[in-house]
C-alpha cells in the first residue's frame, strides 16, 4: 500500500506519516526523519522495506510467546467453561475442523486474486506518483476506513490522531472492563445483542470513512465514534454488572425455594 510508485500509494503514505506531525514540538521533525527528506521518496521506501522485513520475525516471536502462554494456562473453549473433563483430542477432530476454515479462506482468496484482482484497489494508483499533484480524494485501504472515520470525526488534528490510535489501544482494556463472571458470550443473551450493535456501528464507521467529509456523513461519523468508545467504557462493564446481579438474585431465589420445599 505504501510503495510510492502509484499516485494513491504516494499520497496515502504521505497522509499516514503526516499523522505524526500532530505531536507537539517535535512532530514535524519526526515526520522528516521517517521520510529521510522533505517528502516521501526512495529513502522512505527503504525505511518501509526494512520495517516490513523485520515484522515477520516479530510475529514469529509473538507466536512463540502465545504457545508458551497456551501451555502454561491451557486453552479456553467456546462455552467459556474451564472444565478439564470430557475434552476431545486435537487430532483428528480439531485438525479437520480447522482445515475446513483454511480451505474456505483459500477459496475466497483465489476468487479475488484470479477473477477480481482490482476489487480492493483504486484506479488512481495506476497513475504514476506525482508529488506536485494531489488526488481528488485520498481513500485509505478498506480495513483502515473505520479508523479514518474516527480521525475525521474530531475537528482537532491532535485529538483526532489520539482518538484514532485510542480506538485500537482500547481493545487492551477489554479484559478489565468485562466484569461478567461468565467467559464468552454463549450464555450471555444481553451481551450478544450489544455485540451485534457494535458490529453494526463498525460497519457504519467503515461506510463513513469511504464518503466525503460532508453532512450528514460528518454527524453520523461523530455519533458512531462516540458509540464505539462508549461500548468499551460503559456498555461492556454495565452489562457485566447487570448479568452478575441477575445471576445472584436468581441464585438467592432458588436457594430460598429449596429451603421452603
Amino acid at each position: 500500500y505504501v510503495l510510492p510508485y502509484g499516485q494513491m500509494s504516494l499520497w496515502g503514505a504521505t497522509v499516514i506519516t503526516n499523522l505524526l506531525s500532530a505531536i507537539p514540538f517535535f512532530g514535524q521533525d519526526l515526520v522528516e526523519l521517517i521520510w529521510g527528506g522533505f517528502s516521501v521518496s526512495n529513502a522512505t521506501l527503504n525505511r518501509f522495506f526494512s520495517l516490513h522485513y523485520l515484522l515477520p520475525f516479530l510475529l514469529a516471536a509473538l507466536v512463540v510467546a502465545h504457545l508458551i502462554a497456551l501451555h502454561t494456562h491451557g486453552s479456553n473453549n467456546p462455552n467459556g467453561i474451564g472444565s478439564t473433563t470430557d475434552r476431545y483430542s486435537m487430532h483428528p477432530y480439531f485438525t479437520f475442523k480447522d482445515l475446513v476454515t483454511i480451505f474456505l479462506f483459500f477459496l475466497v482468496l483465489s476468487i479475488i486474486v484470479f477473477y477480481y484482482p482490482n476489487l480492493m484497489g483504486h484506479s488512481d494508483n495506476y497513475i504514476p506518483a506525482n508529488p506536485m499533484q494531489t488526488p481528488a480524494s485520498i481513500v485509505p485501504e478498506w480495513y483502515l476506513l473505520p479508523f479514518y472515520a474516527i480521525l475525521r470525526s474530531i475537528p482537532n488534528k491532535l485529538l483526532g490522531v489520539i482518538a484514532m490510535f485510542g480506538s485500537l489501544l482500547i481493545l487492551l482494556v477489554l479484559p478489565l472492563t468485562d466484569l461478567s463472571r461468565t467467559r464468552g458470550n454463549q450464555f450471555r443473551p444481553a451481551m450478544k445483542l450489544f455485540f451485534w450493535f457494535f458490529v453494526v456501528d463498525f460497519i457504519i464507521l467503515m461506510w463513513i470513512g469511504s464518503q466525503h467529509p460532508t453532512e450528514p456523513y460528518v454527524t453520523i461519523g461523530q455519533v458512531a465514534t462516540a458509540f464505539y468508545f462508549v461500548w468499551f467504557i460503559v456498555i461492556v462493564p454495565v452489562v457485566g454488572i447487570f448479568e452478575n446481579t441477575t445471576m445472584d438474585v436468581a441464585t438467592v431465589h432458588q436457594s430460598r425455594e429449596s429451603k421452603i420445599n
